[in-house]
C-alpha cells in the first residue's frame, strides 16, 4: 500500500513558540501562515506546527507527494486507500472520500492506541 509522503502535525499551544524551538533544531518554515499553522522542514523530515486545529498530535500521509508537497504522476488515490482499508475492517472517520470522484480529499484513522492518523490529499 503506497501513502504518500509522511509527517507529523503537533498540535501546538503557541506556533511563534514551537517555531522558534524546532528552528534552533535546524528545521525551516516553508509553508503555512505562520500565526496559526506552520510547515517546517530539516532536510527529508516535516513536521507540520497546528495551533488550535487539532486536539493531539497525528501522523500524516499525503498520497501523491514526495518530499515537501511535490506532486507525484502515478500515486494510489486516497479514495482508494479508504476503500482498502475499510474492507480490512478499519473505520476511517472525517472521509471526504466519497464527495468526489477525484482530486483532493481526505480520512482519518485511529490505532489500537488512540493515535490518529490522517490521510489527506491535495492533488
Amino acid at each position: 500500500m503506497e501513502l504518500g509522503a509522511f509527517s507529523i502535525s503537533l498540535a501546538v499551544k503557541d506556533v511563534a513558540s514551537s517555531r522558534d524551538f524546532y528552528s534552533k533544531l535546524g528545521f525551516e518554515m516553508v509553508a503555512g501562515d505562520g500565526e496559526m499553522w506552520t510547515i517546517m522542514a530539516n532536510g527529508p523530515i516535516v513536521i507540520g506546527l497546528f495551533q488550535g486545529m487539532f486536539e493531539s498530535n497525528i501522523l500524516t500521509f499525503n498520497p501523491g507527494w514526495v518530499g515537501l508537497g511535490e506532486a507525484v504522476d502515478e500515486f494510489t488515490d486516497v479514495r482508494q486507500l479508504s476503500r482498502q482499508l475499510q474492507a480490512m475492517g478499519i473505520e476511517t472517520v472525517d472521509d471526504t472520500t466519497g464527495e468526489t470522484p477525484g482530486g483532493p480529499a481526505s480520512f482519518m484513522v485511529t490505532d489500537p492506541d488512540g493515535n490518529a492518523i490522517l490521510f489527506d490529499q491535495h492533488v
